[in-house]
């Protein structure tokens, strides 16, 4: 039995950071992978593959300068599903070696094999061999992620049938898809495959698509996406799916419709990885989702076995995982930190980006808070028209009665590096002034928070 003061199961976001975080307070610590290679989901099957795609697929499309030279332009005539793999394979690689190399820098020792509780302070690890060896710890962070939910009566077979970890491998660019599913993973790759020009189809059991965005961000992202042809079909709860001896998959509907295409894309919800992990013998019970529940140091129902990123739920986000890791990890070791901010940035990485901070003007029209709005549109500034962008807008809301910003919503091309700019300033309880007063780099989209400060500002004086 290996004895260390930190033992990590997981090594994306949060593992990686809760290891660094334990490692730089003078700890010893081991961090479990069970695959062959550190970085967890959000390198090999989430974030950083779905990024890559998106970034090869415009490039290669030439869809950012299709504003200027039409619709019809290309960087390459014939796009193929190896040219978009040459760009992920590269990326997830390199990704691989900076996180090796950083683990390795802090002493942290790596472990790669399957993980499973043999009580409260020991886990048992099965090695890629088939050897097991057992680790002990006083502290445990657990940070397995999440899987792609796969009902029992879709039939699955990851060439036509396919989830969010499938859509990596496809063999050829269809020229048909259905996508089942549109909350976040799902627009995200509709938009993409749309910018592929596929035809694409994008289903939603629910009325409305990302409810929890701005009504006015979400209104100038369904204009894009019908403008674009990418065909929006709500409320429509999914009966079953079938591949004919062609290939093809029949899509059925409860309410009698349906839709046929080349592949069919599952992406309506995803499961903790924690069914192997004999939580039982730690005393831990996970949610129906397979989850954990936390409190706000991310300690679960036993005190000393922590957990976080996408295995405790919402965000589900690579940035603010990495803040639960390193708060769980100073917890643990009764190190003072700095708590998470009551406000992060959220992204869409779609086509167009989507990002934001604080409320949105349905909340505050909900909780009866006063608020100015002001909206710039990207083809207000030079550099939206120097870019050909025809889409586009930042929003901004700020109190009634101090002008403190509240919130910013983007949409459009750079949406999730933009927001920072808002971010900034809301973290420092800055107000319109700083956005009517300051001047902004030209010609950039930045601009558009000035413009937004002073279509406020113009309807207050």
């Amino acid at each position: 039995m290996r004895k260390f003061d930190f033992l990590v199961i997981g090594s994306g976001p949060a593992g990686q950071r809760a290891a660094i975080q334990a490692a730089k307070l003078g700890k010893r610590v081991a961090l479990v992978e069970r695959g062959a290679q550190v970085g967890g989901v959000t390198v090999h099957t989430g974030t950083i593959p779905s990024k890559t795609l998106r970034e090869a697929i415009l490039y290669l499309t030439g869809w950012r300068q299709r504003g200027i030279y039409g619709r019809d332009y290309r960087v390459k005539q014939s796009i193929t599903a190896e040219d978009l793999a040459r760009r992920l394979q590269f990326t997830i690689q390199h990704e691989v070696r900076v996180i090796e190399d950083q683990l390795q820098r802090n002493g942290v020792v790596i472990v790669h094999g399957e993980a499973s509780f043999a009580d409260a302070h020991t886990l048992e690890v099965s090695g890629p061999a088939g050897a097991t060896t057992r680790y002990r710890a006083e502290r445990i962070f657990l940070a397995t992620g999440t899987r792609p939910r796969r009902p029992e009566n879709i039939p699955f077979d990851d060439t036509s049938i396919i989830d969010s970890d499938g859509i990596l491998n496809l063999k050829r660019i269809p020229e048909s898809i259905v996508i089942y599913g549109a909350g976040v993973i799902g627009v995200e790759y509709a938009s993409m495959f749309n910018a592929l020009d596929v035809e694409v189809t994008l289903v939603n059991e629910h009325d409305q698509i990302l409810p929890f965005i701005d009504k006015d961000v979400m209104h100038e992202f369904s204009q894009h996406l019908g403008k674009s042809g990418m065909r929006l079909s709500p409320g429509e709860k999914l009966a079953g799916v079938e591949r004919d001896d062609q290939g093809r998959v029949t899509v059925h509907y409860t309410s009698g419709n349906s839709d046929r295409a080349d592949v069919f894309l599952f992406t309506a919800g995803r499961i903790g990885c924690t069914s192997t992990m004999q939580l039982e013998k730690a005393g831990l019970t996970a949610t129906d989702r397979h989850q954990l529940v936390v409190n706000d140091n991310y300690q679960t129902a036993v005190p000393h076995i922590y957990a976080g990123g996408d295995l405790i739920g919402f965000p589900s986000l690579a940035s603010t995982s990495m803040e639960q890791g390193r708060i769980a990890a100073c917890h643990a070791f009764k190190e003072s930190c700095n708590r998470a901010p009551a406000h992060f940035p959220y992204g869409i990485y779609s086509v167009p980006e989507i990002s934001m901070i604080g409320r949105s003007e349905q909340e505050l029209e909900k909780d009866g808070i006063a608020y100015h709005r002001g909206i710039a549109r990207f083809r207000e500034t030079a550099r939206g028209q120097i870019m050909g962008i025809e889409e586009g807008l930042l929003k901004l809301l700020v109190a009634q009665e101090d002008h403190r910003v509240l919130g910013v919503h983007i949409v459009g091309e750079g949406a999730t590096e933009l927001i920072h700019i808002g971010q900034a300033v809301m973290m420092l309880d800055g107000s319109l002034d700083y956005f009517v007063e300051n001047a902004f780099n030209y010609p950039t989209l930045a601009e558009t928070y000035k413009i937004a400060a002073l279509n406020i500002w113009n309807h207050i004086r």
